[in-house]
């Protein structure tokens, strides 16, 4: 570390700070509870973290409550129907967490009479759960003392102690300035505190230095870099893939839908039939021999790693008519939740090619 450390009391002070103004979360349990014994649901903080991975702490609000709603432990979660769980994750994207949602809570039912281990190391072997997700996990819902670090504390760390290294050459440094500041006392409390902190205070842009807590031992402020940092490796522009989308609608309403293969992008989710995504637009393998003509609306999608041109292509089909894959879904019985963000995209402007 440096020679000019934060000073000692600082993980004090910021607990001090979160007892104040902790964030009110449907899967948190207050601090003043928190103080008298009363522990999260590991389940809660389960759910909520595979949730939040790559994905706001406001969209997961309703996901998180309908999911509780729904499947209100572990053991109802294991039991669901694969496309029931699937649904009601569209939206959220990132489908393989759905999939290893589904895997972890079975494994945890089945093999663990229904109770998440309570050390990194035993939740790190379960599916879908990093590092991260363990630490996190096994600090919010067991108090251990794990050195949990996300995108806010990336930030709060490079900060408090003026780390320069850009991410993610930075990430051992940051992980080692978080551990030594992580407190035997309410460790759980002190990771949501500085979660909390680079989430309202501490944040990307214009951070409110003025009414930070910890401003009195922050490096970066006292050096005029904070507003600089984390720094980060420029990253390569995304490539731009292309694909064809088939919206094949019957005289009865009912609309043509396949399910994705279980591995892979969007895997075990429904959408519109069409080719492999390429860097060029697929040659026309429709699903159905019919009069196709190209819907006048492009939809653009941006998935981690590339961005996405789909075109949109239609057809009307007489009542009755089968196609050689997938299967015709009653429109009025589809709801925009059954297809991922990208789909809802096609459907809509394939509809909208149909019916002008």
């Amino acid at each position: 570390m440096r020679d000019l450390d934060p000073a000692p009391e600082t993980a004090g002070m910021l607990l001090e700070w979160y007892d104040r103004n902790a964030r009110d979360l449907p899967w948190r349990v207050p601090p003043h509870r928190s103080r008298a014994g009363f522990r999260a649901d590991p389940y809660h903080v389960w759910l909520s973290e595979v949730m939040l991975q790559q994905t706001t702490v406001a969209a997961v609000g309703p996901y998180f409550h309908k999911f509780t709603t729904l499947w209100p432990s572990v053991s109802h979660l294991a039991a669901a129907e694969d496309a029931d769980v699937m649904a009601a994750w569209a939206g959220l994207g990132y489908y393989a967490r759905a999939r290893n949602l589904l895997k972890c809570a079975r494994q945890v039912a089945g093999e663990l009479d229904g109770c998440f281990p309570d050390t990194e190391a035993g939740l790190a072997t379960l599916p879908g759960i990093g590092p991260y997700t363990a630490a996190a996990i096994a600090a919010i819902a067991f108090d251990r003392p794990a050195v949990v670090v996300d995108g806010n504390v990336e930030r709060v760390m490079a900060r408090l102690f003026d780390i320069r290294t850009p991410l993610p050459a930075a990430k051992p440094e940051i992980k080692a300035a978080a551990a030594a500041l992580t407190p035997a006392e309410r460790p759980g409390d002190h990771a949501q505190a500085v979660m909390d902190l680079g989430a309202t205070i501490c944040t990307p842009r214009n951070p409110a230095c003025g009414i930070c807590p910890l401003m009195a031992g922050c490096l970066a402020r006292r050096n005029g870099s904070a507003a600089d940092l984390p720094a980060k490796t420029p990253k390569a522009a995304k490539p731009v893939r292309r694909g064809v989308a088939y919206l094949a609608r019957r005289a009865d309403g009912a609309i043509l839908l396949e399910r994705r293969p279980d591995k892979g992008l969007l895997g075990g989710m429904l959408g519109l039939p069409g080719p492999d995504w390429g860097e060029t637009v697929p040659a026309h393998r429709p699903p159905v021999d019919a009069e196709w003509r190209i819907s006048p609306l492009v939809v653009r999608h941006t998935f981690t790693h590339f961005h996405l041109e789909l075109e949109v292509r239609v057809t009307e089909l007489p009542e009755g008519a089968q196609a050689r894959s997938g299967r015709f879904h009653p429109g009025a019985e589809l709801r925009a939740g059954d297809l991922p963000t990208v789909f809802r995209k096609a459907l809509k402007a394939g509809l909208a090619g149909l019916d002008d």
